[in-house]
């Protein structure tokens, strides 16, 4: 699930993100454990941040020492890079080595459970955006809070990566952002002008004018979808619920240490009969189907549009997997919403980085963590990745404009789970099975009444 959560930019990026394939420990860099020696950065690895950093260092003392640091592989195929350059600097200014651990996303939960409270913890570790408010919960993370205005960016962290680091009532910072994504619009532009849809609607209203035209079309290609939206993609639906509710408090939100729901709120039922209104008329993904799969259906020609992050159009045209001839053929644009200037939020996946309590050297993993996310570090990821704040999403988006339209998603009105350590995927699997439902004719409401109590037994145990 974690995996699915997170966007980016290119079909490699993509690849690794599949990755199943479990790394041992293993440094990207010369200065892997305990021996070698790091050079200094040169000018291109820096970029034009220059020395990197514009925040003071959090602590220089690291001679003799090795930190561990635990990364998905996700930066080992896309960006290593990135980790080379921030290995290089930190131990050019603390004297440590650095050792990097490299991890997947299989079975990762039990992985962090067994070592986040040892003595063998890492320095600082990688975790799902929807993962960290358990290990908040369980005091098992550093509490970064009064070094926060050392990182790079801080003021300008996107709003709900931060919030997902941070204490539910969002006093106090546990976890640094790392990288996001966001779910788009992506369409097939032929298929669409060949239905006399050359502009790119702005407006639910004008999406669902356009999806008739594309519908109309193409009634000889069998099982058509317009817009293809199965059932179970939770995240899509309660998307177009945030529409009309709004972002803050979404499916639950809390009052001190009191969770109550939020989804038979008429105006979130509402959002959710116009997803409900669009699966029935254009989509025929069906109620047991979920967007795991909706990169290689779409390749097949029968689908005209997915929502979905914005690496899955490179999916839909790889070689390997999808269409190559589909590669000029794709369109990306932030989903509509009911106004032009207010697009549909998307929900906002990602990883954030902390410093487990336990952590041997946990002030050197914090320093650590301060240079891989600074400017010069962000703008480097910027050339494979949302990057983790606002200010440097037009890093991103030069470095590719086919990014615009998740720059723009990511750093606009986004939405995210109720930031509790109580909530489980468990929780998750219920949201799939409760939107698979009401794909399949049953009432909203009745359905998501017995959705809304379930999770809120969970949250508020």
């Amino acid at each position: 699930m974690r995996r699915k959560l997170i966007a980016l930019s290119s079909a490699a990026v993509a690849v690794a993100l599949m990755a199943s394939a479990c790394s041992s420990s293993k440094s990207s860099t010369s200065a892997s454990g305990s021996g070698g020696t790091t050079a200094a950065p040169s000018s291109n690895q820096l970029g034009t941040g220059g020395t990197g950093s514009t925040g003071s260092a959090i602590t220089t003392d690291g001679k003799g020492k090795t930190v561990n640091i635990w990364l998905m592989q996700d930066a080992q195929k896309g960006w290593e890079n990135v980790v080379d350059q921030a290995n290089q600097r930190f131990t050019a200014e603390t004297g440590a080595q650095v050792k990097i651990n490299w991890q997947t996303w299989t079975n990762y939960g039990q992985t962090v459970d067994a070592a986040i409270g040892s003595s063998s913890a890492p320095d600082a570790i990688e975790l799902g955006n929807t993962q960290t408010a358990k290990y908040i919960g369980a005091n098992q993370l550093v509490d970064l809070t009064g070094d926060k205005s050392k990182f790079d960016n801080s003021g300008a962290w996107l709003d709900s990566l931060a919030a997902s680091g941070a204490s539910p009532d969002g006093s106090k910072q546990f976890a640094v952002p790392y990288y996001a994504g966001s779910r788009v619009l992506i369409y097939r532009k032929d298929l669409w002008a060949a239905a006399g849809v050359t502009t790119a609607p702005t407006t639910l209203d004008e999406l669902k004018a356009d999806l008739d035209k594309v519908k109309a079309a193409n009634t000889s290609t069998a099982n058509f979808s317009a817009l293809y939206l199965p059932g179970q993609n939770w995240y899509t639906a309660i998307s177009f619920g945030a529409g009309s509710y709004g972002v803050n408090g979404v499916i639950a939100k809390s009052d001190g240490n009191t969770w109550t729901g939020t989804m038979t709120d008429p105006k979130f039922l509402s959002g959710i009969q116009t997803w409900d209104d669009l699966q029935k008329n254009y989509s025929v993904g069906g109620a047991t189907k979920d967007e795991t799969d909706q990169d290689a259906l779409m390749a097949k020609g029968n689908i005209s549009a997915i929502i979905g992050n914005g690496w899955e159009a490179a999916q839909v045209y790889d070689p390997k997997v999808g269409d190559p001839t589909l590669k000029d053929k794709l369109a990306e644009i932030a989903v509509p919403g009911v106004t032009a200037d207010a697009p549909t939020p998307a929900f906002l996946g990602g990883s954030n980085l902390a410093v487990p309590s336990k952590a041997a050297n946990s002030k050197l993993g914090e320093e650590w963590i301060r240079i891989f996310t600074d400017t010069t570090s962000m703008k480097l990821l910027a050339a494979k990745a949302i990057p983790n704040n606002k200010t440097q999403i037009a890093d991103y988006i030069a470095a590719d404009p086919a990014n615009q339209a998740t720059g723009d998603a990511a750093k606009g009105v986004t939405w995210f789970i109720p930031n509790s350590p109580n909530w489980a995927p468990a929780d998750e699997t219920q949201l799939k099975t409760a939107f698979g439902q009401i794909a399949s004719g049953k009432d909203p409401a009745s359905v998501l009444k017995g959705l809304q109590d379930s999770i809120l037994k969970d949250l508020n145990s």
